[in-house]
């Protein structure tokens, strides 16, 4: 049996032992509540399975689980699982012809079982027990170890309802970690507006001019020694965890480039928002699709990229309009958000004028990508043409860098039209003709004539 298999295998059995330590607990807790002769008197003397070797064990270990919180945890589980579970949840109250409010529970929209929510979670772990279910309140806490690890999702949609009426859920990610033994990196979808930036480059194909890189290599510093910087150094009173830089320039001059290389160096996911599904007209939508953004980052090495920031994060106007309220509010939010954020925030814009002032002097750096200069062109004609092996003896790279001033994403987008035009008429060479083609294509793209 492969390593991956034993496993799984590990993983099925901790946690078929884990739902049947919580079946036990459901059917206990419901005679004791209906006041039926039961095998126990407390809900505590069903002890929790041992600990094995699974990723669940793991899991409890390192966040110091107990009784209530194991039991959440499980019950989080569950409708994954064993969704018939928690069927004898779906009993009615006959007095009322309804469900029992202290079972908690909510209804999908497509999944027949019973969902449970925090109420749930009392009920099992609490009973009538105040001081419990206090007690349990304080462990579903954002900074308790479930929520500051973002192992259990609880997202209240309705302000002003109960706390424990919201819905219990498991994050994508430890399903899949505690099912699968693997950690699920989530990516673009309506629940999740940002997509995960990767590339197969390095730091040498990334070509700027050397105050550029000073300046990025700062930031390279922070993220991997900022533990260091905080704890160590003891600059944690004075300064945030988190760190906030914003790339301005012209397109195409490597700030996403950058930003993504930043990601790979320190180990951590690089997520780029999807502004066209964060912001919303309707009041309140867009701090709330940018609030789970966020949320999730917060437990996560993520490294967050706003690419075209402006278009989030612009100047304020004056209050002439309830819209205009309406749109400072979400600055002001943003603005809240990105300073109360631990992790690394990077931002891109081709024009730093339009940024609101107030974000501009929260930042730790602005970067300028300025357009790469002759020898930086050059440099980069010569990384993408010269591995190919396929140039025609009438390219002349020196001159064409010389002559077109164009940024990197241009320079790739002259190559990608120039190798097209070459095996379109069935040669295996890119000459000088298809690539002035491919300038004058560009330039007509930019608005530029030549």
């Amino acid at each position: 049996m492969s390593t991956g298999a034993d496993r799984l295998a590990a993983n099925a059995a901790a946690l078929e032992r884990e739902l049947d330590w919580l079946d036990a607990v459901l059917h206990a807790r419901l005679d004791l509540h209906f006041g039926q002769a039961g095998a126990v008197a407390r809900i505590d003397d069903i002890a929790p399975p041992a600990a094995s070797d699974s990723d669940h064990a793991e899991l409890v270990a390192r966040l110091g689980l107990g009784f209530d919180e194991r039991l959440a945890l499980a019950l989080a589980l569950a409708p994954h699982l064993r969704p018939r579970l928690l069927d004898s949840l779906f009993l009615r109250n006959t007095t009322l012809d309804r469900g029992f409010t202290e079972f908690g529970g909510w209804k999908g929209k497509l999944h027949g079982g019973f969902l449970p929510t925090a109420e749930t979670a009392a009920f099992l772990a609490a009973g009538d027990d105040l001081a419990r279910r206090f007690a349990l309140r304080r462990r579903l806490d954002d900074d308790a170890p479930l929520r500051r690890e973002g192992v259990l999702r609880l997202d209240h949609d309705a302000p002003g309802e109960p706390f424990f009426c919201v819905p219990l859920r498991l994050a994508d990610e430890y399903l899949d970690l505690l099912t699968l033994g693997r950690r699920h990196k989530p990516d673009f979808s309506a629940g999740f507006p940002a997509h995960r930036l990767e590339t197969p480059l390095g730091w040498s194909d990334l070509v700027l001019a050397p105050e550029v890189l000073a300046e990025i290599d700062a930031i390279r510093t922070w993220l991997a020694h900022s533990a260091t910087l905080l704890d160590d150094w003891k600059l944690a009173k004075a300064l945030k965890p988190g760190y906030r830089s914003l790339f301005y320039g012209p397109p195409g001059t490597g700030k996403t480039l950058t930003a993504t290389l930043l990601g790979q160096a320190s180990g951590a996911d690089v997520y780029r928002i999807d502004l066209s599904m964060v912001v919303s007209k309707y009041i309140g939508e867009t701090e709330k699709n940018l609030a789970h953004v966020f949320d999730q980052a917060a437990s996560r090495n993520w490294l967050l990229f706003f690419d075209e920031a402006d278009a989030l994060f612009g100047k304020r106007t004056a209050t002439s309009s309830s819209n205009d309220r309406h749109a400072n509010q979400e600055v002001a939010y943003l603005l809240q958000r990105i300073e109360d954020f631990p992790g690394t925030v990077l931002l891109a814009t081709n024009l730093k004028s339009n940024i609101d002032d107030a974000f501009a002097r929260r930042f730790q750096s602005l970067v300028y990508f300025p357009m790469p200069d002759a020898a930086q062109r050059l440099r980069l004609w010569e990384s993408v043409l010269l591995p190919t092996g396929r140039l025609a003896a009438d390219v002349d790279l020196r001159r064409l860098a010389d002559e077109h001033e164009l940024a990197g994403g241009a320079i790739a987008n002259v190559v990608r039209y120039a190798a097209i035009a070459a095996l379109q008429t069935g040669r295996d060479q890119i000459n000088a003709a298809d690539l002035r083609r491919g300038i004058a294509k560009e330039m007509r793209k930019e608005g530029r004539t030549r």
